[in-house]
């Protein structure tokens, strides 16, 4: 009998980034304005006012006319012009694997545009290109917070059905684009996340709604929809294509262990498995059905709608940053059982990602992967001129360990992204130096810097994890 706690041979090791916050290039090659391009810097806040939740027309108008704002992600790392070279050092640690997004602005620069815009397709084609000279496997999201803002503003984001319609054709526009270059597509990323990160993700200014939540409810169900229609489309266009949705894991534990506290956490963790309950078993949970109705919420659902939501995904993926609790009030928290490991106050629970992974598969008995996973930290370079980041090795080699003690386990996990592989600007506070990666980028919060990369001792280390297999964590 083989050794059952070994990952498979064609496991894919790769790392996982954002179009919105590597690319830069916000004008360039044909590009119109997406959410991203109006995220500000926060990196100055308390974090728990670092998120952009929501923004009302007036917001809206008042960032597009600023010219006292600093907007870090009009200029990322700038990959855009870079993107040979950083694929090369990220295929220099072994990677046989990367996830990436595609700006739905660089493609469809309004988002209601009668065609597509071919330098940004011709953009695209290269990165993808480039990702399989090296023996890179295209792992590509195709909505990653870059909606096209004029879809928001005009539209108001996923409220409207017509972004059901804008969606799809942006996703066929891919599908056909791509067929024989990608084979595993993300349909959205973190679908759950609508609460922070509101206007990013749904795209509804705050004052065109009379009840921003039930409308929040109502732009996800229009998204569930469209991700049914684009699998439905995709299957056609190529059946060799692999589907998943994505959340980020935000289940929590009951902190108190009481019949009470455990099934709040149950109802609790039902709202955050419901776009992965609809994905793979194609159709609305009878629970969701409950809570709209307890909570007043009028949902449009049509027969049409019921239809299309039966096309399901092939994997199920998740981000994965950590665990939270239930308290007495039913409010969760980070877990207090788990101690916080760097300045942003986040904390690490390596065994808690092997429980997810568990939860995961005895739900779905889908194939897994870990489409994020880190921890950012603060950091300068030493005396020597190196970076000896000791304490990202440290986090993710007990991460691994306990995704190895899953595989174990039996689930199927076939992938695994460490989170901003090389440096690339925050999604919540758009700061720079919050660092995720194996690669160290030479720009400050404010952009200043000469822009080199540089390899940290992580790259050595994460060289020869996926050499070995996951068998050296040393």
């Amino acid at each position: 009998m083989s050794n059952r706690k070994q990952f498979p041979k064609d496991f894919m090791w790769g790392g996982a980034t954002a179009a919105n916050q590597w690319e830069g290039a916000y004008k360039t090659g044909g590009k119109g304005l997406c959410v991203a391009d109006i995220n500000e810097f926060k990196g100055n806040l308390p974090p728990e006012e670092r998120c952009n939740t929501e923004l009302s027309t007036t917001e809206v108008e008042e960032l597009l006319n600023s010219s006292d704002k600093y907007f870090p992600k009009r200029y990322g790392i700038d990959f855009y012009h870079n993107y040979k070279e950083d694929i090369a050092m990220l295929a220099g640690m072994g990677m046989n694997t990367l996830r990436t997004s595609i700006n739905w602005a660089r493609i469809f620069p309004n988002g209601d545009d009668e065609t597509p815009n071919e330098e940004g397709l011709q953009f695209y084609e290269r990165v993808i290109d480039e990702m399989l000279k090296h023996g890179m496997e295209p792992l590509i999201t195709i909505s990653h917070y870059e909606m096209p803002l004029n879809i928001c503003m005009k539209y108001n984001g996923w409220y409207s059905r017509k972004t059901i319609e804008l969606f799809v054709r942006y996703c066929k526009t891919l599908f056909e684009r791509f067929s024989g270059k990608v084979k595993y597509w993300i349909l959205v990323n973190q679908i759950n996340l609508f609460d922070v990160e509101s206007f990013n993700h749904l795209g509804i200014p705050s004052d065109r709604v009379d009840n921003l939540m039930e409308a929040k409810y109502q732009a996800l169900h229009h998204e569930l929809v469209a991700c049914g229609q684009a699998i439905a489309a995709a299957r056609e266009i190529n059946p060799d294509f692999k589907l998943g949705v994505m959340p980020c894991y935000g289940n929590v534990y009951s902190e108190l262990g009481s019949s009470e506290n455990e099934m709040a956490a149950l109802k609790y963790n039902q709202l955050q498995f419901y776009y992965t309950d609809v994905e793979t078993r194609g159709k609305i949970p009878g629970y969701m059905y409950r809570f709209y109705e307890e909570n007043n919420y009028h949902i449009e659902i049509t027969e049409q709608d019921i239809e299309d939501l039966k096309h399901t995904v092939d994997f199920v993926s998740f981000s994965y940053y950590g665990s939270s609790t239930l308290d007495e009030h039913g409010t969760r928290t980070r877990n207090k059982f788990c101690k916080a490991v760097n300045e942003w106050g986040w904390t690490s629970d390596p065994i808690g990602l092997r429980y997810a992974l568990n939860e995961y598969y005895d739900r779905y008995q889908l194939p897994i992967i870990i489409a994020e996973n880190g921890m950012g930290f603060y950091e300068k370079i030493s005396d020597d001129g190196k970076i000896h980041d000791d304490y990202r090795i440290a986090c993710l080699k007990e991460y691994i360990e306990q995704l190895k003690e899953a595989v174990y386990d039996g689930v199927e996990v076939i992938g695994y992204y460490p989170w901003g592989p090389i440096d690339i600007v925050s999604c919540s506070s758009s700061e720079m130096e919050k660092r995720y990666g194996f690669i160290y980028v030479d720009y400050d919060n404010h952009h200043n810097g000469t822009g080199k990369r540089m390899p940290k001792d992580s790259y050595e280390w994460y060289k020869r994890v996926i050499a070995s297999n996951g068998e050296d964590l040393g």
